[in-house]
């Protein structure tokens, strides 16, 4: 027998497992009551908690004539947002980094502009053509 110690949702539970040969499988009483409690350990270390994502600003209606908006590329995550609106931006500025398949990927300035609006917020989730900040 081999034991092991389970994390499930944040509780720890301590397991026997036998180990079987081949062709020597056995059914074997276990030598104490199987219990489902959980195991305290003092030692364990706090987890962290999550970011929590800060509320999502609502998204305008249209963007204002001449305006580009920058869409999501793919689905993922904002992890941060490097300008603010008003801002004066050149192409190729990053202008927020998106977490897509643990990759970080710096989204750019498709040209030279001010920024209008951010229509996302950090920790939030966008999907593919989601619009993210307009340019004019």
């Amino acid at each position: 027998m081999r034991k092991f110690i389970i994390n499930v949702n944040g509780k720890s539970y301590e397991v026997e497992v036998e180990e079987v040969r081949e062709g020597a499988a056995q059914q074997v009483a276990p030598s104490q009551p199987i219990s489902s409690q959980p195991v305290s350990f003092a030692s364990q270390a706090p987890k962290a908690e999550a970011p929590k994502a800060e509320a999502p600003k609502p998204k305008s209606a249209a963007a204002p004539a001449g305006a580009a908006t920058v869409s999501a590329p793919m689905p993922g995550t904002i992890l941060d947002i490097k300008v603010k609106e008003g801002d004066e931006v050149k192409k190729g500025d990053v202008l927020l980094i998106l977490e897509a398949m643990k990759m970080e990927n710096e989204i750019l300035a498709p040209k030279d502009g001010k920024v209008l609006s951010i229509q996302v917020s950090k920790g939030a989730s966008v999907n593919s053509g989601d619009p993210m900040v307009v340019l004019q």
